[in-house]
């Protein structure tokens, strides 16, 4: 029977959500029956697209349903869940005997036309946080759970911040002129007042104070201390208390106007409340008492009381509980080890107080020193178990027993890397200390993630060991995971030196390869991957100045063993911009090559390098009256130069631990020893046609972790320059020049640049009438405390504070070490791999330079690549 077409609807109801109407005529809802689907069509719909609304329903054309029956409120279910219609209705638009056509009626939620709009009231920086944390955008469906998980994220937003009282209305218009994106959505905030802490009233406490404690909420604070204080009167305290509301700021503002120095205020800082904090802020406390020994401690009630619409009061009911102490530790299990080499390891006596947090921290891992974990783990103990357990409580001593299950030693099986899209394997793996066959050792791992981390082609905070254990044969497979990151740097800067604009043009490319330099699909630009190093640069003012420099290492010469063999050739020529074969010339020419030879050492431990290096400078003078004692003749300089080194800081940018130390001694021929010549009666140009001498450094750096990324850094410099013969003297190469950034002046006679904040370029260097003469020994000594803003490896940035005192002598018996200059500041580091590590610092010299007015007190310096240190 065929029913008009225009009145007939069917509606299966499987969700009470569901907008529906029933009034079909000619079917037996008692009696279901079998219909082919003839046609499907949906309407409705203007941004959902029909095949995928058909592919929802899993229903074709063709197919045989039983209606009324369970397929149909299937599709209806299945188009619900996808949260994109507001209404949906089934109708049958024909039906015969055999045959049935349906339409489904769509009605979709609005979609937004742009992305959420927030009340003027609300700062730019917030807005951008909270539509990130919305993440929605133009085109998304604006259904009532979007709405409310809106409301819900921003409501929170402001909860975190303090404002517990914020109200958030959801204000949505409904454009109905046909338009793609039919919604605007309008977030309204109203914050109110931020609520802060107006009181921590705190009971049950007998071993810690009050103060000790809130000291210990490290983010929830009072705002102030509302009792009268001293001096005010108790009426004018409670008028001034009801009139401010409470409002410490002005309350105390207030207070301090009408007695002055009478009153003592005390502000206290973070008052704002977050449910949050406040819960890290008690299980901290809790956690303290723990380690103090209360192991039962335990916070019986904690009460919120609103006092208005911008104060609460906290009161904090605590149980301290007794306080414990060791009495015994037992090993159970141990053959490897005697109890008392344990015991010397856990660092624990009888009579000690209970701290859980050291027990465990000297069983399994200790960041500070050895633990019992790693003394087994070191020895291939993969397996190794410790398991502390309390055995007997009498009074207030506890009685452990160390449950151990050492397992049999792990041999390592296989040692892979996974990551690395630019540097080639073998590079890795010759520094990876965990080897096929070994026995497995978490010493040797950490190491390896440190020796990964100063090739600084990888992202030091991502280097992963994957560590693979099968105990069913006793092997490990070990994978590091890297992440590459870009290591090769552009120099290119414009200063001022000599009265003219210089320009620099340098490029290293730090993880060059040689062995593809004839093989062009591996330049992409250029060929790399073998972890060699090539650099270039180029320094120029126009016709009156060049300096041209290359050099190249390669760290593992031969492949095999870490013998790191360097090369480098250098040129410079600095004149009065006059031709060569002008008369008038001024100028001074200077060619150099060096060629070193590093080795890594075992002993006294493995972070020691000894490097050795023969370098020969040459210096052609015509007419120049500047910088040396004559003006027209040569020097040369052949030196050797012994340098022993250990490093062991744990990353290149940020280190957060370790050590650096350096001594290194330079020294030419003692040519005048071993001559007849009369020093006293030749020219300087003759004295010094061979220059003589030995010069000795020595620099520390210490890192210290205070506390997450806190760090503190001390260092000191020292450098000496010596002679052979008195009747020669010291010569005026290779001296000390101390003061300001460390990048100023060109190094034409082999000085030394070290920068000292707070003072102006090469302000602390001995001087005589004709100028600068150099030191021939300084000292410095350097306290930085650095926090990081960023350790993203394409951005590392971080903040330092510094105190800072130097000084140079010119001659030996003037040396003072405490005999110094000091200054104090604040500066920035930013490393960008392209360029290398920037810094911006702000110095203040507190000690006045002879004859020099403006060259302490403030002072703002530039460095490049650490020439400040």
């Amino acid at each position: 029977m065929i029913i008009k077409r225009s009145l007939f609807l069917f509606l299966i109801l499987l969700c009470p959500a569901l907008k529906a109407q029933v009034n079909v005529e000619g079917i037996d809802y008692s009696t279901p029956r079998d219909y082919k689907i003839k046609k499907i069509i949906f309407t409705g719909a203007r941004h959902t697209d029909m095949n995928i609304c058909l592919l929802l329903t899993g229903l074709y054309e063709g197919e045989t349903i039983q209606v009324p029956g369970e397929k149909i409120s299937k599709a209806i279910s299945n188009l619900w869940k996808q949260g994109l219609f507001d209404d949906i209705k089934v109708y049958a638009t024909e039906i015969t005997e055999t045959e049935i056509s349906l339409e489904f009626n769509l009605k979709e939620h609005p979609r937004l036309q742009e992305a959420p709009l927030f009340s003027s009231n609300i700062k730019k920086g917030d807005v951008d946080n909270l539509r990130e944390k919305l993440n929605l955008a133009k085109g998304d469906v604006v259904n009532d759970n979007v709405l409310l998980r809106s409301k819900t994220i921003v409501q929170n937003y402001f909860v975190d911040k303090g404002f517990l009282n914020c109200d958030v209305k959801l204000i949505e218009k409904i454009d109905s002129t046909g338009n793609r994106y039919g919604s605007k959505l309008m977030i309204d905030v109203n914050k109110h007042s931020r609520v802060k802490i107006r009181k921590i009233n705190i009971t049950g406490n007998d071993f810690l104070s009050s103060v000790k404690i809130k000291h210990k909420l490290k983010k929830t604070k009072e705002s102030s201390v509302f009792e009268p204080l001293e001096g005010l009167p108790k009426f004018l305290y409670t008028s001034l208390r009801d009139y401010y509301k409470y409002d410490s700021t002005d309350f105390l503002r207030a207070a301090a106007k009408h007695f002055e120095d009478k009153v003592v205020l005390r502000l206290l800082k973070g008052a704002k409340f977050s449910e949050e904090e406040y819960t890290k802020d008690k299980a901290s406390l809790i956690e303290k008492y723990n380690e103090l020994g209360f192991r039962d401690a335990k916070i019986i009630s904690d009460t919120i009381i609103k006092k208005d619409d911008r104060f609460i009061d906290i009161n904090l009911n605590l149980q301290e509980g007794k306080r414990y102490y060791f009495r015994k530790v037992d090993w159970i299990g141990n053959t490897k080890y005697t109890a008392s080499e344990l015991n010397s390891i856990l660092k624990i006596s009888k009579g000690d107080i209970y701290n859980l947090k050291v027990l465990e921290a000297n069983l399994n891992y200790n960041p500070a020193g050895v633990d019992v974990s790693s003394l087994y783990m070191d020895d291939g103990y993969l397996f190794f178990q410790a398991t502390p357990v309390e055995v007997a409580i009498t009074g207030d001593s506890i009685d452990i027993e160390v449950r151990i299950i050492e397992g049999k030693q792990a041999y390592i099986n296989k040692v892979s890397v996974r990551g690395n899209t630019k540097t080639n394997d073998h590079v890795i793996i010759r520094e990876i200390r965990s080897k096929p066959g070994q026995l497995f050792s978490r010493a040797d791992i950490i190491r390896t993630t440190r020796e990964l981390a100063q090739l600084k082609y990888f992202d030091a905070e991502k280097i992963q060991p994957d560590i693979q254990p099968n105990p069913i044969d006793g092997t490990v497979d070990i994978e590091y995971a890297v992440q590459e990151t870009s290591s090769d740097q552009l120099e290119l800067s414009g200063g001022w030196g000599m009265g003219r604009i210089i320009g620099t043009l340098g490029v290293s490319f730090n993880n060059f390869s040689t062995r593809n330099f004839f093989k062009k699909a591996a330049w992409q630009p250029l060929p790399s991957g073998d972890g060699q190093k090539l650099s270039v640069r180029a320094q120029s003012n126009g016709a009156y100045y060049q300096a041209y420099n290359a050099s190249f290492t390669e760290p593992w010469l031969g492949g095999k063993k870490p013998n790191a063999f360097s090369i480098s050739v250098y040129y410079s020529v600095q004149s009065n911009g006059l031709k060569a074969s002008d008369a008038s010339r001024q100028s001074i020419n200077i060619w150099g090559a060096s060629v070193g030879l590093g080795k890594r050492l075992t002993w006294p431990d493995d972070y020691f390098t000894l490097y050795h290096e023969i370098n020969y400078r040459n210096y052609k003078l015509q007419n120049y009256y500047s910088t040396f004692n004559f003006s027209n003749g040569t020097s040369n300089n052949l030196n050797y130069t012994l340098t022993l080194s250990r490093n062991s800081i744990d990353a290149p940018i940020y280190p957060r631990s370790g050590s650096e130390v350096m001594v290194s001694v330079s020294a030419t021929p003692p040519y005048s020893l071993f001559s007849s010549k009369d020093y006293n009666t030749l020219s300087d140009s003759k004295k010094y046609e061979w220059i003589e001498y030995h010069k000795w450094k020595f620099n520390t750096s210490w890192f210290t972790k205070l506390a997450g990324n806190l760090v503190l850094n001390a260092r000191t410099k020292f450098g000496f320059l010596g002679l052979y013969n008195r009747s020669l003297g010291i010569a005026p190469f290779e001296r000390f020049y101390l003061g300001g950034d460390g990048l100023s002046g060109f190094a034409l006679d082999g000085r030394e640049l070290i920068g000292l904040r707070g003072y102006s370029n090469n302000s602390v260097t001995p001087r005589n009438n004709e100028g600068y003469v150099g030191g021939t020994i300084y000292n410095k000594y350097t306290l930085e405390l650095r926090y990081p803003i960023s350790l993203n490896p394409m951005a590392t940035v971080y903040l330092l504070g510094f105190a800072e005192a130097g000084n140079s002598w010119e001659r030996f018996k003037d040396f003072g070490p405490f005999d110094v200059k000091r200054s104090a500041g604040v500066g920035v580091r930013i490393f960008l791999p392209m360029f290398g590590v920037l810094g911006l610092d702000w110095g203040y010299g507190f000690d006045k330079i002879p004859g020099m007015d403006g060259a302490n007190k403030s002072q703002f310096h530039f460095s490049i690549n650490q020439s400040i240190d």
